[in-house]
Order: C-alpha cells, then structure tokens, then sequence
C-alpha cells in the first residue's frame, strides 16, 4: 500500500471508526474505595493539569475537524475529538464523585494555525502516550489503586492508542502528499516537534510539582508507587507495553517508530554499560 494513497487514508480512517468504544463516563463501574486508596488517589499531583490538557485537546481536535475537504478525514477526525472531550468528561465525574482537590484554570486561545496546534497535540500525545504506558504497569502492578480503577484507567489507555495510531498515519499520508515520502525527507520536522512536545511535557511536570510542594504525594504515596523502580525498568516497560499495545492494530497502519526506537538504543546502551561494568569488576577480583 502507497503512503498518501486514497487506499492508505481510507485504511486509517475506517479502522479507526470501526474500533469506537461506546460508553457514558457517569455510568462507568466506578468503585468505592477506601480510606488508604481514596487519600493515594487525592494526593497525586497532576489531576488538574491533566484535566486541562484534555479539555485543551478536545477544543483543539474540534476545531480542526470542520477544517477538512475530505469528508472521509473530516468524519475521522470529528470523532476523535467528540473522545478526547470525553476523556475531559470521565476526569470531571472521577474528581466530583472521589472529591480531588482540582481548581480549573481558564483556557487559553487556540493558535490561529489550527493544522499546527493539531500536529503539535499529536506528537506530544505520541510522548505521553509512550511514557505513560510504562507509568501505567509500574501503577498497575505496585497495586497503586484497585483493579476496577484500573480497568476504567484502560479504557482511556485504549483510545489514546488509537489515537497516535492514526495521527501517526495521517501525518505520514500529510507528509506525503507534500513530497516528502521517505525517511530522511520527514526526519527533521518529527526532531523539531517531538522537541516541542518534550518542553511542553517538562512544563506539565513542573506545574503539577508545584501542588502543595508535591510534597503530600512524595512523603506519603511515591514509595508504594515507585518501589523497585530504576531508570532501566521504566524504559523496558514502556517499550514492551507500546509493542504489546500497538500488536493489536492492524499490521497495514504505521506505527510510531521514533520513540520505540530511541528507547531501544537506551537500552542496548545500558546493556552495554553494565556489561563492561561487570567485566571489569571480573578483571579487578582476577
């Protein structure tokens, strides 16, 4: 299948209208939980930046949409920002019904250069996504919340999937129908967004840090999070969930490659590193 083809739109667009999961965020299974979880819950410190984000994407994914010739881009696009306002939508209900501590900040103008906003959105979703996988295990596993939460949690994992499933192919089908159909030809602007993104996300983390100093979450709930965690087992898990993740789209859509890719050579690299490490210690007990 040809990049930028009609068939490889019709691909992305169809598929990702086919696996539209249909559900009302009031009416989700939300559990009781008790004292311990209910404070672990409240004491994480970015609820209210996330709650922006998401309220901020909705508008910006709402306001491309109408902006499409294509009608079969158009209906695509429209539907994904009808689920990125949902998932503002489920924050909202889980804030109100476990009573976090969120104040909402007013959002600002969108960029006059809506296309621009929207591709930004795409590829710092792409970063967040990917990180968060990772985050997402580490939580999972360390029994962070009960498991119903986390089954809500995944269905918010699911359509963030879907939707750098098919940003990533929208953008190429973009890119390509600019003339720039292979690698080296898209390189730089994948470089200068995913820099854009990666400011943008050290910007959401020092806000979030400033909630109460971060300290009712790093004194009292970060070491249940974070046991056992290094550095080498972050990356290791987010690129198996992305792998994991990503294995259950179709093979004919791309798939983001970049930070897959990056987080493989870390880790080759750490291999390495330890390697030698070990070897030399060998050769000073020899």
């Amino acid at each position: 299948m040809k990049i930028g083809s009609d068939e490889h739109k019709d691909l992305f667009c169809r598929l990702f209208v086919e696996s539209y999961q249909d559900y009302v965020p009031d009416r989700l299974p939300w559990p009781a939980l008790d004292d311990a979880a209910l404070a672990r819950l409240r004491a994480v410190p970015f609820w209210q930046e996330v709650l922006h984000t998401e309220k901020r994407a909705g508008r910006i994914v709402n306001a491309f949409a109408p902006t499409l010739e294509d009608k079969v881009l158009r209906e695509a696009v429209a539907l994904q920002g009808f689920e990125e306002a949902r998932h503002a939508d489920l924050l909202q209900v889980m804030i109100a019904r476990y009573g976090i501590d969120v104040t909402e900040e007013p959002q600002a103008p969108l960029n006059d250069d809506i296309e621009t906003a929207f591709i930004d959105f795409g590829f710092g979703e792409c970063l967040d996504s990917f990180l968060g996988f990772g985050a997402f295990k580490l939580a999972r596993q360390s029994q962070f919340l009960p498991e119903a939460m986390f089954e809500i949690f995944e269905t918010l994992m699911y359509e963030e999937t879907r939707h750098i499933v098919f940003f990533v192919n929208w953008m190429a089908w973009r890119e390509a129908r600019h003339g720039r159909t292979v690698g080296w030809l898209r390189a730089p602007n994948t470089l200068r967004y995913y820099g854009r993104a990666l400011r943008r996300l050290m910007g959401t983390v020092h806000r979030g840090s400033k909630v109460n100093d971060g300290k009712d979450f790093s004194a009292t709930q970060a070491g249940i999070f974070l046991e056992g965690f290094t550095f080498r087992r972050f990356v290791e898990d987010c690129h198996a969930e992305n792998l994991r993740r990503m294995g259950s789209f179709d093979p004919g859509l791309l798939q983001p490659r970049f930070l897959p890719t990056l987080a493989d050579g870390a880790l080759r690299a750490l291999r390495l590193w330890r390697f030698d490490r070990t070897r030399g210690a060998a050769a000073d007990r020899a």
